[in-house]
């Protein structure tokens, strides 16, 4: 399941804060600030698609993220790579590499990233 744009922004705010009150959460927009109620309404769609916890003090919640983060988008990552690049991450990596506007020390990082992984499969 997916999260829209608008949850996923506040699902980020939820993940870097890891627990949060409605306030907590509300204060950490920008001005203008999203009504109450959006918020609310967002939080019971994310609890409803499971990727929203909370436990109940009185009349309070305090949320929490119930998947992690590295877990969304690398859902996300392979699911792009499926859809646009025939499920090959080769297409993927050249595509990225030549149609993005990387310097040569970025292309460096990802020379060592890519060597890095390729020793611990080796392992």
């Amino acid at each position: 399941m997916q999260l829209s744009k608008t949850e996923e922004k506040l699902m980020k705010l939820l993940w870097k804060k890891e627990k949060a009150f409605m306030k907590d959460l509300l204060d950490a927009y920008d001005e203008p600030k999203p009504a109450t109620t959006t918020i609310a309404t967002l939080l019971k769609r994310m609890s409803d698609k499971g990727f929203v916890g909370y436990t109940t003090f009185g009349k309070s919640r305090e949320y929490y993220p119930m998947v992690k983060k590295s877990d969304y988008f690398s859902k996300h990552v392979n699911g792009l790579i499926k859809n646009f690049f025939n499920n090959s991450a080769s297409q993927f990596a050249s595509f990225f590499t030549t149609e993005t506007d990387l310097s040569e020390d970025e292309l460096q990082e990802l020379k060592k990233i890519v060597d890095s992984a390729i020793e611990k499969k080796k392992k």
